[in-house]
């Protein structure tokens, strides 16, 4: 195996790049990249050229709510094999094929909805979907990567899985806007026909993370410890899964009429409609999750399946990491890792409105936003690696950090610049570079505190809460604009990034974390 280290020579580090668990990473980005912009900033345009309004267009992010959730599942992932599947290609080749199969049929049936001659209840169970079944395909990968290769190589495997997510985002966000555009939907003229068939040849770039599947052999480290005993074991589990999940939606879907019926008297009490409407969905959200654990003990003392198992499954990983670490590193980590992009995930779910409200066309946003932007983030992840290599994970994601908190002040002057091509490159140039560095230096950073025994579940556990305050504070990013104005919300999401600082540097000071390596 190549060793890397940061004695290594500048040439011997950038050869590395050529290993073939490296270039296998660029492949399952582009799969893991495509349908997030799906969800996001192309579904975002989709709708608004449908007439859908801008706050609930922007509510919409939240059907990738998945991703912040993704830990509750991961131990499926982990524990239950697929029929066939698994006996023919392992356990994460089979998840993978099944998570990427599950993607394309969530494209296909969003692009077989149409927002003007439907409601939008069937846009969002497919978009729900989509989060869903790209959130399981992002807790394989991370879970092969972490296990494919020793750490040595770790920094750049995500180094090549930004550039090719980026990739995969540039199909699905360039590439849909230009074919919506040459098959003739613009906002003055709204053509379904053209934003249907732009989603179906999405569904179709899949095949990328399908035949990368097939091609790519079982990674030899797993966990094997931890395993299910018998069918018994594995049917408790999956019924255990499903009652506690239909009892979420079930019961978030109840909630819903009472929390309108209450709304209007929240908002006089603490007149703020938008407060009263975060206090509510909070309320929906934590009503959901209680039921969800009730079910669940309830299953567990029917005795349908093992308390152990249970405890083996979701507590141990918990309590490893707190093992590992100590109780206030702990914290202070989480801490770190839930508010470390939150910056630019609030920015990021309204951007391409944005730009279009400065009255940027569809086919300038796909180019300078997305095709531009590309090279931009590629530059980004492949200094974060080489840099994180070579100066340590710590100060690139200091580095990442401060720069992600500066390029959102350029967004205030471009809004106050108003359709300025020169200075939309400026913008991109700065957001994406800093974006690309601090994305690999903290990819890298999660996956050293990951132990291999509970690889999917811990990571699962990271990268969900890296993205759940900031996907949910994201889904009020176009009520935040309605108030206060494109200017005061750049500024907001440029202090939100200001707590981030701090935390490293507390780590780094009473940690002395600045010599942290992958493991």
């Amino acid at each position: 195996m190549t060793e890397i280290s940061r004695t290594t020579s500048w040439l011997d580090t950038i050869k590395a790049f050529k290993h073939p668990r490296v270039v296998t990473m660029l492949f399952f980005g582009i799969s893991a990249g495509i349908p997030i912009l799906l969800i996001f900033s192309s579904l975002s345009l989709w709708l608004r050229e449908a007439g859908v309004e801008r706050s609930v267009v922007t509510y919409f992010s939240w059907a990738a709510l998945g991703y912040s959730f993704k830990f509750v599942w991961a131990p499926l992932v982990d524990k239950l094999p697929l029929p066939l599947l698994t006996n023919m290609l392992g356990r994460r080749r089979a998840w993978l094929l099944f998570s990427q199969m599950m993607v394309i049929v969530a494209i296909c049936l969003m692009a077989f909805t149409n927002p003007t001659s439907t409601t939008l209840t069937m846009m969002a169970w497919a978009a729900v979907l989509l989060g869903f079944s790209s959130a399981t395909q992002d807790i394989v990968i991370d879970a092969y990567r972490i296990e494919s290769a020793g750490s040595d190589l770790q920094t750049l495997m995500a180094s090549t899985y930004i550039a090719g997510y980026r990739i995969g985002m540039l199909i699905a966000g360039a590439g849909a806007l230009f074919l919506a555009s040459y098959w003739g939907s613009t906002m003055e003229t709204y053509n379904y026909l053209a934003w249907k068939w732009s989603y179906l040849a999405m569904a179709s770039v899949m095949l990328i993370g399908v035949v990368t599947t097939f091609i790519i052999s079982e990674p030899k480290l797993q966990q094997s410890d931890h395993a299910l005993d018998n069918q018994k074991d594995y049917l408790g589990f999956l019924v255990l899964f499903v009652l506690a999940v239909a009892g979420f939606v079930t019961s978030f879907y109840i909630s819903g009429d009472l929390a309108q019926a209450i709304k209007p008297t929240l908002t006089d009490l603490v007149a703020n409609k938008h407060l009263a409407g975060f206090v509510i969905e909070l309320a929906r959200l934590s009503l959901a999750l209680t039921v969800a654990v009730i079910i669940a003990k309830f299953v567990i003392r029917s005795g349908a399946i093992k308390k152990n198992i249970v405890e083996q499954t979701y507590i141990e990983p918990v309590k490893d990491f707190f093992q590992r670490y100590g109780w206030s590193l702990a914290w202070l980590l989480l801490a770190l890792i839930g508010l470390y992009r939150i910056s630019d995930i609030v920015l990021g779910v309204i951007a391409n409105v944005f730009y279009q409200d400065l009255g940027f066309t569809k086919v300038e946003i796909a180019t300078v936003v997305k095709g531009f932007g590309l090279a931009m983030t590629l530059v980004g992840g492949f200094l974060g690696g080489l840099l994180a290599v070579r100066y340590g994970v710590m100060r690139i994601l200091f580095l990442g950090a401060v720069l992600s908190a500066l390029t959102n002040l350029l967004f205030m002057m471009l809004a106050n610049m108003g359709h300025d091509l020169p200075m939309l490159y400026l913008v991109i140039s700065a957001d994406n570079l800093s974006a690309g560095l601090a994305s690999a230096a903290f990819i890298a950073f999660l996956s050293s505190l990951t132990n291999v025994s509970f690889t999917a579940v811990q990571y699962a556990i990271f990268s969900s809460l890296m993205t759940l305050l900031p996907k949910i504070l994201g889904g009020y990013s176009g009520t935040m604009v309605e108030v206060m104005g494109y200017q005061q919300f750049f500024l907001i999401t440029a202090l939100m990034g200001m707590p981030v600082l701090i935390l490293i540097f507390w780590a780094d000071k009473r940690f002395d974390f600045k010599d942290v390596v992958i493991r």
